[in-house]
């Protein structure tokens, strides 16, 4: 976390549903992040390599479509106070402690607080559909306030 007015402050790229598509926008604005968190359907080794060459820590989780030993199924992270569980597919049940599931799969933006958890999906970077355009989001953590969550929509249509 880098230091800000007094206060511990972390923003975290999320992205999810590369598909094999990772557009230059996208790499250029990840590249300065602290920290890249992708959430699944990377697909194939050689964009996991790109998203680790830009420089900040990346943690993957593996997707329905990703190979066998791309990524772990699930990660739960611990950055300052709060642990944040990541998995691809919407989880049905979160693992105790964690405030807040990061997922994929549907290719849809989410923010929603369910039975005290904050579900968050940033859409989908390479391949839109289900009428939300290509997106990815910035999560963004500061001691002493709640989350930021924010999610930014590509400018060109990437759905195919």
């Amino acid at each position: 976390m880098k230091q800000t007015d007094g206060k511990r402050r972390m923003r975290i790229a999320v992205i999810a549903d590369t598909h094999n598509r990772l557009p230059d926008e996208v790499a250029d604005a990840i590249a300065g992040a602290d920290e890249i968190w992708h959430l699944g359907d990377v697909c194939n080794t050689e964009t996991l390599a790109l998203l680790q060459s830009l420089g900040p820590p990346v943690s993957a989780v593996r997707g329905n479509c990703d190979p066998h030993r791309l990524a772990p199924d699930t990660l739960k992270l611990r950055r300052g106070a709060r642990t944040f569980y990541l998995v691809h597919e919407p989880p049905g049940l979160v693992p105790d402690g964690a405030a807040f599931a990061l997922h994929g799969h549907t290719h849809v933006p989410r923010d929603e607080t369910c039975g005290g958890v904050r579900y968050l999906n940033p859409g989908s970077v390479g391949k839109a559909n289900h009428g939300a355009p290509a997106s990815y989001a910035w999560l963004t953590l500061e001691e002493g306030c709640e989350p930021l969550w924010k999610v930014i929509t590509l400018a060109t249509d990437r759905r195919s």
